[in-house]
C-alpha cells in the first residue's frame, strides 16, 4: 500500500520521501571510522531489506551517485518484490551520463561538484552547463541539478535552464548551507521547480523527529524529503513522524527507553 504522498518532477510521478544513499555507500558526514562502519555493516543484503521496506511504504525512487553496487542492490529489490524502482542519477563526470541511461536512470542531476563549478555570480547564470543538461535530454532523462550553492535555484530560474527539479540542503541546524536557513528556505518556496531536500536530518546531528518537523511543515506540497536509512526500522519510523506531520496528529513511536528515564514512566 502506498502510503506516501506524491508529486511530480518532469512528468514522473515521485514520492515526497526518497531513499537517501549515503548509509548505503558509505559517506557519513562525520569521521573516517563512520565510514568505514558504514561499508562494513552494509551488505546487499541489508539493503535489499531496506530498498524491499521503502517500497511497501511507498517510496520508490533513490537518489544516488553511479554505483555497480546499487544498482544491483535495486535489482535484486525489484526482483524480490515485483515493483519498480526510479533512480535519481548524481553523476560528476560527463561520461557518467551515458552510464546513467544504461542503467535505466529516470532522472538524471549533476553532481554538486559540477553543477557548482558553474555558477557565475558576477553575470548571474551557469553559462556553459547545458551542454550537460542537452546530452541528458537527448538521452530520454529528465534533467534537474543538484547543488550546495543557494544562487543556483535562483540563476536556473531567472535564466530559464531546461531543469525539472533541484537538489537544495536544508535542515534545522543550518549545517553544510552556505547562507542563513530563513534564506534558504525562502529560495525553496519561490523555486519554479519541485525542490529535492538533502541533509533534513544533518547528516545524524539531529533526530528525525526535530528534522522532520522543522522541513516538513517549511517547504511546499510539490517538494520532496530525502532520507538516508540504515536499517528497515529506520524506514517505517521515519514514515510514521513523516505521516504524523502532514496529517497533523501525534506520532506513533516506540520511546527509547534507557535508565535515566525510568523515573518519566507512568
Amino acid at each position: 500500500m502506498n502510503k506516501i504522498p506524491r508529486t511530480n518532477v518532469g512528468g514522473i510521478s515521485l514520492p515526497r520521501i526518497l531513499c537517501g544513499t549515503n548509509w548505503f555507500l558509505g559517506y557519513s558526514h562525520q569521521t573516517t571510522s563512520k565510514d568505514k562502519t558504514i561499508k562494513e555493516i552494509m551488505d546487499e543484503k541489508r539493503v535489499v531489506e531496506i530498498l524491499s521496506i521503502c517500497l511497501k511504504n511507498g517510496i520508490d525512487a533513490v537518489m544516488a551517485p553511479p554505483s555497480e553496487f546499487l544498482v544491483k542492490c535495486i535489482e535484486k529489490t525489484k526482483d524480490k518484490t515485483g515493483k519498480d524502482i526510479i533512480y535519481i542519477c548524481t553523476p560528476w563526470k560527463i561520461e557518467e551520463v551515458d552510464w546513467a541511461k544504461e542503467k535505466g536512470a529516470k532522472i538524471c542531476m549533476p553532481h554538486t561538484s559540477v553543477t557548482d563549478t558553474y555558477v557565475n555570480k558576477r553575470e548571474k547564470n551557469l553559462k556553459g552547463i547545458e551542454v550537460w543538461l542537452e546530452k541528458i535530454r537527448e538521452y530520454g532523462m529528465i534533467p534537474g541539478l543538484s547543488t550546495h550553492v543557494p544562487e543556483t535555484v535562483i540563476y536556473a530560474d531567472n535564466t530559464n535552464l531546461d531543469v525539472e527539479t533541484y537538489i537544495q540542503i536544508y535542515n534545522p541546524l543550518g549545517f553544510l548551507c552556505q547562507i542563513e536557513v530563513e534564506w534558504v528556505y525562502k529560495i525553496i518556496n519561490e523555486a519554479k521547480k519541485p525542490v529535492m531536500i538533502i541533509k533534513p536530518f544533518a547528516a545524524g546531528r539531529i533526530t528525525p523527529f526535530v528534522g522532520l518537523n522543522f522541513v516538513v511543515n517549511t517547504i511546499r506540497d510539490i517538494d520532496m524529503v530525502t532520507i538516508g536509512f540504515n536499517s528497515p526500522y529506520e524506514v517505517e519510523e521515519d514514515v510514521e513522524i513523516f505521516l504524523s506531520i502532514i496529517e497533523k496528529r501525534k506520532p506513533e513511536l516506540e520511546y527509547q527507553i534507557t535508565r535515566s528515564k525510568k523515573s518519566l514512566e507512568k
